[in-house]
């Protein structure tokens, strides 16, 4: 059963932060990264975030997307221009702001609790993939001209 799309209603929940768990965190239905196959909200997917960049998935409900693109990330992430969190189709990128605000934990690939996101959109971006000498290992995402910019928490 391909577990993918899935409308943000149907998203499986975290047991432990009650949170919806977005394709791009990788559940047990998804193949996801915890030990106990319960779906986290903590960490990303590494595979999963790949594919949505390669394929140009939303990060959140897993259907493929159009324009504009969506993304949502820390304050940090914004000043950047380099978001961890894979694209997103605007409604979902809504959605998951509205579900998080508020959190006081590390979420969605962040290291650290994210107190105010920043939810911006774009007609395109670059995906990057980390250099060796790189100290964080993790691709980001480079939204290409910003459309609009949303501080919300």
């Amino acid at each position: 059963m391909d577990p993918a799309p899935r409308a943000f209603s149907e998203l499986p929940s975290d047991p432990e932060l009650r949170l919806p768990v977005p394709f791009a965190c990788g559940t047990s239905g998804y193949g996801g990264p915890r030990d106990d196959g319960a779906p986290t909200a903590r960490v990303l997917d590494g595979r999963r975030v790949t594919q949505c960049a390669l394929s140009r998935v939303c990060g959140v409900c897993g259907a493929g997307l159009g324009r504009p693109i969506a993304f949502l990330g820390s304050r940090l992430e914004a000043d950047r221009n380099a978001f961890h969190f894979p694209p997103a189709h605007l409604e979902c990128a809504e959605s998951l702001l509205g579900a998080y605000s508020g959190i006081t934990v590390p979420v969605l690939g962040q290291e650290d609790p994210v107190t105010s996101w920043v939810l911006v959109t774009t007609p395109a971006f670059e995906f990057v993939r980390p250099a060796t000498e790189d100290l964080d290992r993790r691709p980001t995402f480079q939204p290409h001209s910003i459309l609009d910019e949303r501080v919300a928490g």
